[in-house]
């Protein structure tokens, strides 16, 4: 796969600069790996197929972390099998500072939803309404972390020269966060710098009509709004994004205002 280094460099960019969804505090029991600030931001690796963007950023995490000098890959995306089928995997394990980790990476996209729970990791869903970090949280703690624990990764762990470390668990867990248009949301748990822009409903465009938009790609999506990219029309956009919406996909979007303000968002299906 022939993929073009200027591109991926500044996807790997934006990536490292997306900040962790919370930070000092402990959610539902996991810790974030903090990892140092000052390793340079150049992509080495060679990616020999497409990948998924959850599947990209976990590479752009494999690359950051080589190019720290106080940790140590031990393993990558270690499968863990029972009887030829797979139970699950395990993102990496590390050396940090001679201190054993298990870590687990994600990288997600939600829109705040006031309806949903009452705490406020409940109110974060995907702009599709797949997905939600209420979901994903638990999937962490109940099936992904746990993995380490089992029977058939100890005798992968075996296998691997790996079972005598004692491993201490760690997530690496960053997202952008969209907030309805014209809300201020204040968070206590999460990491307020999240914020990358907004979401509308459809019956909400009229408030647009004398903007320009692009549809990014989806690999695009870690991107902040750049200017020199073919916007859209107004009329357009409608047209474009009608696709999507038909699908139940909501498009991210990139809009620019009559006074060239650019911004970021999603125009939501539901």
């Amino acid at each position: 796969m022939e993929i073009d280094s200027k591109h991926i460099q500044q996807l790997y960019q934006a990536c490292c600069n997306t900040h962790l969804l919370w930070k000092n505090s402990v959610v539902c029991g996991l810790k974030q790996l903090q990892l140092p600030n000052e390793t340079s931001l150049v992509f080495l690796r060679k990616l020999k197929r497409r990948l998924r963007l959850g599947q990209l950023a976990e590479q752009f995490a494999f690359n950051y972390m080589e190019s720290c000098e106080a940790l140590e890959i031990l393993a990558e995306n270690i499968q863990i099998q029972k009887e030829k089928h797979t139970k699950g995997e395990l993102d990496a394990l590390l050396l940090i500072d001679n201190q054993p980790i298990h870590l687990e990476i994600i990288y997600k996209f939600y829109v705040y939803d006031e309806s949903l729970g009452t705490l406020e990791t409940d109110k974060w869903i995907g702009p599709n309404r797949k997905d939600s970090l209420k979901e994903k949280l638990t999937k962490l703690t109940k099936k992904q972390l746990p993995l380490l624990y089992s029977s058939d990764c100890k005798s992968t762990l075996k296998h691997l020269g790996l079972d005598n470390y004692s491993f201490k668990q760690r997530v690496l867990f960053k997202a952008q966060l969209f907030v309805p248009y014209q809300q201020e949301i204040h968070f206590e748990q999460l990491n307020q710098d999240c914020v990358c822009g907004f979401y509308i409903h459809t019956k909400q465009l009229e408030h647009f009509k004398v903007c320009e938009f692009y549809i990014p790609n989806k690999l695009d999506w870690f991107l902040e709004p750049q200017t020199d990219v073919d916007w859209l029309n107004y009329a357009n956009f409608i047209l474009d994004s009608h696709t999507f919406l038909e699908q139940q996909q909501s498009p991210l979007f990139w809009i620019k205002t009559e006074n060239g303000t650019v911004s970021k968002g999603f125009l939501v299906w539901w």
